[in-house]
């Protein structure tokens, strides 16, 4: 019998297969003591499978480049944390085996980092998944993952581990539906980098019985359990009609009576600028210049000035005459870097990251400043760097100082992530050249809550009418000071919401490669008027649905 689940849309199309689950096992070693003359062995097998696993997730980081090879960077440098190392060093020195070792240091780096925080609570899985990788190689048992299947698929899980989502088969993959996660988890950030449809959040998923029919809609959040032969055909039209749609958008984005909006990629480094091009990228909004450090292996030195020259002049130099945004290092929280991360912070999130790291350590900031301008060089590119984090006046006049210090021949300007700099962007204004909305961690300072906890994901949803506020005021504040405020958090990527974004006088568009042509397609059916509209139906709201219906009442016209 039909029925129909509910989560968060988060990569957009429609899929329709039978469920494959994602493989679970119970890697818990037995806790057995060894004599004492059996340390130094176990400790020489626990060192190598921690130098293993981090080797084969800096590996696979490399193959699938962009957003997922930052992602399996920071799971690899929890595999090389040389305090988890010690600390299975200490075990087995008194008697545990080296899988035990690992399975019992791994609980408590567990419990600390539920301790700390909702934000740092959000990496669990992440350890976890470290851990089982390391005890499967200790005990030489097969890592469980991603389902062998001959035929096409849904994959179903509670959540996917970074290292399976990054290298799923696209071909076999027709769709992904998790239990867990948020819009901004790591698994929906990777399925919108492969442009596979997924809905997060699903209540009950992971109990589906295996080989039972789903149509997963990537757009409206839909997952329907056995749907009627008539329900699939409808979905696959709708499909059809959403392929063809994006076909016929190749045009700059614009609204349909020639407002303009510029049309950005989100890209985390080389790996990434043919699939922008491919997708018709106007530029690039988004350059996570993070990518780059954390390619380094151990992460624990700044990237040398010319290793960044060669980095940035690939990007820059593939996108001539246009806009490339470049991020300075965004380290901390999610993000740790060895040479930059404090290591006993006690709220990372709220603590020392993004420009406020790098004001403490301006050697490393003028490194990086002066790469870009030697990147730049000879290039018919338009730089412009932004930092990240900041706070108030004083952090962007602080970057913008560095910024002239370093002989930086590019627009400067600053990220708007925290309510103060929403509140006082005109401030901001007085001391750089342009803003830039991360909309997801603006959403979750706004709201105090965890981007990546599955359970907060009602105050994740970029559609919160107080967030709409805080973009709102942004960009009132910049067109008065006939300045410029783009997006480049994950809203930007969200076809309807991009036309509101547009209507509270957002003037560029940045996101990953995937959402480019259904962005640009659905900007080209409405007049910039009808965005005004759909933008103050929006705020007039009370929660993130009603403010999704009455844009899209306002937009299709009803």
């Amino acid at each position: 019998m039909e029925t129909t689940l509910r989560g968060v849309g988060v990569s957009h199309g429609v899929a329709i297969g039978e469920i494959r689950h994602m493989g679970t096992a119970v890697l818990e070693p037995p806790a057995r003591q060894i004599p004492g003359s059996e340390a130094p062995r176990e400790q020489r097998r626990a060192r190598q499978a921690l130098h293993a696993v981090a080797a084969d997730l800096t590996a696979r980081g490399f193959l699938a480049g962009g957003d997922a090879q930052a992602v399996l960077e920071a799971q690899a440098l929890m595999a090389r944390d040389p305090e988890l190392l010690a600390d299975v060093e200490r075990r087995v020195a008194v008697g545990s085996t080296a899988e035990r070792a690992v399975y019992d240091a791994c609980a408590a780096y567990r419990d600390l980092l539920l301790g700390a925080g909702e934000y740092l609570a959000g990496r669990v899985a992440d350890l976890e998944d470290v851990r089982n990788r390391i005890v499967a190689r200790l005990l030489g048992v097969p890592m469980p993952g991603v389902p062998d299947s001959d035929e096409p698929y849904v994959l179903v899980a509670r959540d996917l581990a970074p290292a399976d989502t990054a290298l799923l088969d696209t071909a076999l993959v027709l769709g992904i539906v998790t239990e867990e996660g948020g819009p901004t988890s790591h698994s929906a950030i990777l399925a919108r980098a492969l442009g596979v449809p997924a809905v997060v959040g699903v209540p009950g998923a992971a109990e589906l019985p295996e080989s039972t029919v789903l149509a997963v809609d990537g757009s409206t959040g839909e997952v329907i359990v056995d749907p009627s032969a008539a329900r699939q055909d409808g979905l696959r039209a709708l499909a059809e009609q959403r392929k063809a749609e994006l076909a016929a958008a190749k045009d700059p984005g614009r609204t349909s009576d020639g407002h303009l909006v510029p049309l950005l990629a989100n890209i985390g480094g080389p790996a990434d600028v043919r699939a922008a091009l491919d997708a018709g990228a106007e530029g690039v909004g988004l350059l996570r210049t993070e990518f780059f450090a954390l390619s380094s292996p151990g992460s624990e030195e700044a990237p040398s000035e010319s290793s960044q020259v060669e980095a940035y002049r690939e990007v820059l130099s593939a996108f001539p005459g246009r806009r490339v945004v470049v991020r300075v290092l965004d380290a901390g929280a999610d993000k740790p870097l060895g040479f930059l991360t404090p290591a006993d912070e006690p709220n990372p999130a709220l603590g020392m990251r993004g420009v406020r790291t790098l004001l403490q350590h301006p050697e490393v900031l003028r490194t990086q400043l002066l790469a870009l301008t030697k990147a730049a060089e000879g290039l018919p590119v338009h730089l412009e760097v932004m930092a990240p984090m900041v706070a108030d006046r004083a952090d962007a006049r602080a970057f913008a100082e560095a910024c002239r210090a370093a002989g930086v021949r590019a627009s400067v300007g600053v990220m708007v992530e925290t309510p103060s700099a929403a509140l006082r962007a005109r401030a901001l204004l007085r001391e750089v050249e342009f803003l830039s909305v991360g909309t997801n961690d603006l959403a979750q300072y706004a709201f105090a809550a965890d981007r990546q906890a599955s359970s907060l994901s009602r105050l994740q949803d970029p559609w919160h009418p107080a967030l709409l506020d805080l973009v709102a005021m942004t960009a009132e504040a910049a067109r008065a000071e006939g300045k410029s405020c783009g997006v480049c958090g994950e809203a930007a990527a969200d076809p309807l919401l991009a036309c509101v974004l547009t209507g509270l006088g957002v003037t560029s568009l940045s996101m990953a490669p995937a959402a480019l042509s259904r962005v640009r397609a659905a900007l080209a059916t409405c007049t910039l008027a009808q965005c005004r509209r759909a933008a103050a139906a929006a705020r007039s709201a009370d929660s993130p649905e009603e403010a999704r219906l009455a844009a899209r009442a306002v937009l299709s016209g009803e």
